[in-house]
């Protein structure tokens, strides 16, 4: 069956290839969180973004594969209830934006700013710093050499509008970031794996700026 990016917390992942990818989306907890399994098809090595909830799914579905590292997106508690375990139960080094790396209720391995480069085996996320939703967040970038670009978006991107914002100065500042670094970079088949529900992608979001800009939110 082919990826949609549709599922639901207690469902199966679903799971697509991509370049040296192989990427398998989970639904965790009662905010519905996404968790992504990164896995390279080259070196087997494992990256996890977001432990949100539900250890015991999460590790399940990284196996006995063993996990290189786990990257937070944001500081918000319902994106690392699971941390604390995986990070035992796996030894995962730890990865998140340097503005919110202090709120995780782990030791952070390396604070990432923006351009930062990650590795999963021989396929490489870029750091994208969207701050607004909170000041560290981050979003991960894997430009497939094969196909097009993908965008691990945090809170930061949703079908329908940016994340949360708290004042208009926060706003702000996540709309600029993400007309600068996202949507004046990519193309529209860019596509984009937010935080919670379902995908979506840069093509079917872009007419709407102008009126997310207007609504504020």
């Amino acid at each position: 069956m082919s990826y949609t990016g549709e599922i639901e917390v207690g469902g199966p992942a679903d799971r697509r290839e991509i370049g040296d990818l192989v990427i398998t989306k989970v639904a965790v907890g009662p905010m519905n969180n996404n968790a992504y399994l990164l896995t390279c098809k080259t070196t087997d090595e494992q990256v996890l973004i977001d432990a949100a909830n539900d250890a015991g799914t999460i590790l399940e579905l990284i196996g006995d594969g063993g996990l290189a590292r786990v990257i937070t997106t944001h500081q918000h508690p319902d994106h690392w209830q699971a941390l604390e375990e995986v990070v035992a139960e796996t030894g995962a080094e730890t990865v998140a934006g340097d503005a919110d790396a202090d709120g995780l209720p782990v030791a952070v391995t390396t604070r990432v700013n923006d351009g930062a480069r990650i590795r999963v085996g021989t396929a490489e996320l870029e750091v994208i710093h969207l701050a607004g939703h909170t000041p560290g967040s981050i979003a991960l970038l894997y430009d497939d050499p094969d196909g097009f670009a993908h965008v691990f978006s945090g809170d930061s991107l949703f079908p329908g509008g940016p994340g949360r914002t708290t004042c208009p100065e926060d706003f702000t500042s996540l709309m600029n970031d993400l007309e600068a670094k996202v949507f004046d970079r990519f193309g529209d088949d860019t596509w984009v794996y937010p935080g919670h529900g379902n995908d979506t992608t840069l093509g079917a979001e872009r007419p709407h700026l102008a009126e997310w800009r207007e609504r504020g939110w």
